[in-house]
């Protein structure tokens, strides 16, 4: 992916709220399902993730392992927000 459209999937992901939050129980099968179904039909997600979730990873490796889980590419993070793209 390009800086180009990096730019502009990140001024999309700005106007975006967020449409699945990661709880306490962290990354499960069912978040990861609900993930699947959201990005094949918005292809650009944001997700909000609880700061309680990851205790001993930062917020980057974190995103990076539900980007991985959910064969996507991660866009933007920022504080707990995290913006998807596929």
């Amino acid at each position: 992916m390009d800086k180009k459209q990096l730019y502009k999937l990140k001024s999309e992901a700005s106007q975006l709220k967020p449409v699945i939050h990661i709880g306490k129980s962290g990354l499960t099968e069912p978040v990861i399902e609900e993930l699947k179904k959201q990005i094949k039909a918005n292809r650009l997600v944001k997700v909000k993730i609880l700061k309680s979730t990851f205790e001993s990873e930062d917020t980057f490796q974190f995103s990076q392992k539900i980007a991985d889980a959910t064969n996507t590419t991660l866009v933007d993070v920022r504080g707990n927000n995290v913006v998807l793209y596929r």
